[in-house]
């Protein structure tokens, strides 16, 4: 039998494979190794909302949440490239809390996370959706790779509303669409117009 401390098995998962469900048994707490994983919450109505990503170096605030209390996951986690990681259990990362760096290192990511988490909050409450899709499509720079199914995610909407809304940008003169790929052709009219959500 392998003690609380030995380094559980490296897995590694393609693309689209599912980490945990919504509703399911926690198994431990992710440590990505290479990959990136999102985090999202799915609705009744089929909309999600894009939480939180995690990759190399990031703590999963959901799997520690349902590691401590004894609770089922409330949300759900996908990858969304191949990724290799290893699933701490409930005792390897308690035993770990012993070790400063990692108790500092768990504290530090768990605090930046739920400060991610309130403005995400406030984002949804307070921002119109046609100004957080402007702000998101900015953050990519002068090209954003993602399709509009991707961007309706990461909003909590629909892709036929932010299809809709693309239409309208692009109506201004704002961006400009190819396949899977949306150009940004008047950065400084998309950031005053997300700015107005402010």
């Amino acid at each position: 039998m392998s003690s609380p401390s030995s380094t559980p098995a490296l897995l590694v998962v393609p693309a689209g494979t599912v980490l945990f469900d919504d509703g399911k048994p926690c198994r431990g707490l992710p440590q990505i190794e290479r990959g990136r994983v999102k985090v999202f919450k799915t609705f009744a109505n089929g909309r999600e909302l894009l939480l939180y990503h995690i990759e190399p170096g990031d703590s999963c605030v959901v799997s520690l949440s349902c590691l401590f209390t004894g609770e089922h996951y409330n949300a759900r986690a996908v990858a969304e490239t191949e990724v290799a990681l290893r699933i701490l259990p409930l005792l390897a990362v308690s035993s770990r809390l012993a070790e400063p760096a990692f108790r500092d290192a768990l504290i530090a990511q768990f605090a930046h996370r739920i400060s991610e988490l309130m403005a995400l909050v406030d984002a949804v409450v307070t921002h119109r959706l046609d100004q957080r899709l402007a702000t998101l499509l900015l953050q990519h720079g002068t090209a954003c790779p993602l399709t509009h199914q991707q961007l309706a995610d990461r909003l909590g909407t629909v892709r036929e509303i932010v299809s809709r809304l693309m239409r309208r940008f692009q109506d201004e003169g704002w961006v400009a669409g190819e396949r899977g790929l949306v150009r940004i052709l008047d950065p400084e009219a998309l950031r005053r117009f997300g700015d107005l959500g402010h």
